[in-house]
């Protein structure tokens, strides 16, 4: 998939500089943090994150600098507000993989990933014993845990088919107001048959079975 206005895709080859600059887990999270909840301060994500403004400040320049965030339109003249320019940022599997410093990158996002969804499911569950969601979220929200037998070109095919409906779906939705934020995370990692056994996967009641898309909030 190429860049466009949402989506910035990373060449490691091209883009060394601007694929290490997302190894340092704060600005991994400050990058998030802006991306799910709008323009912000330094200030305001300092207390967002525990760490001082001028650490964030310091590691939004970074982010900056290689294009991740850009300053937004400010309340007042006395601190910057910054935003992520896009939604989703990518690199082919493959190129990173290439090299250990790739692999190591490649890693690392997966780890932060894996965080985020710890952090959503218990923000979700605070958000549903204090009565913030309403229940026609509660059939729609979950979490499936499936382990589908596919080829390299199906599971391919599945994750084009997820991205293309889902921003079908993120368009549909955009003005209604009923609309809320979704943490949406996906994975496809296959299994060599010859290595370790995989913990054997839950059977998800009936009504909560989706296609392989982990669903979360």
């Amino acid at each position: 998939m190429d860049s466009d206005a949402t989506h910035r895709l990373l060449d490691p080859e091209r883009d060394p500089a601007a694929l290490k600059a997302l190894t340092h887990p704060l600005r991994l999270r400050l990058l998030g943090l802006l991306r799910l909840h709008g323009p912000a301060t330094a200030s305001e994500l300092a207390v967002s994150t525990g760490e001082s403004s001028a650490s964030t400040s310091y590691h939004l320049r970074v982010l900056a600098k290689y294009a991740f965030v850009a300053e937004a339109e400010h309340r007042d003249g006395r601190e910057r507000r910054w935003q992520a320019v896009h939604s989703v940022t990518s690199a082919d599997n493959a190129a990173m993989l290439a090299t250990p410093a790739g692999r190591a990158m490649l890693v690392l996002g997966r780890r932060r990933q894996l965080e985020h969804l710890q952090q959503s499911m218990e923000q979700h569950e605070a958000d549903i014993d204090a009565g913030r969601l309403g229940e026609e979220w509660h059939d729609s929200s979950g979490i499936d845990d499936l382990m589908p037998r596919l080829t390299p070109e199906s599971l391919r095919e599945l994750r084009d088919a997820m991205a293309e409906k889902l921003a079908e779906l993120t368009a549909r939705d955009e003005h209604d107001p009923r609309a809320r934020q979704v943490v949406l995370l996906t994975a496809g990692l296959p299994l060599a048959p010859d290595g370790p056994a995989a913990p054997a996967a839950d059977a998800a009641p009936a009504a909560d079975a989706a296609p392989a898309a982990g669903r979360a909030r």
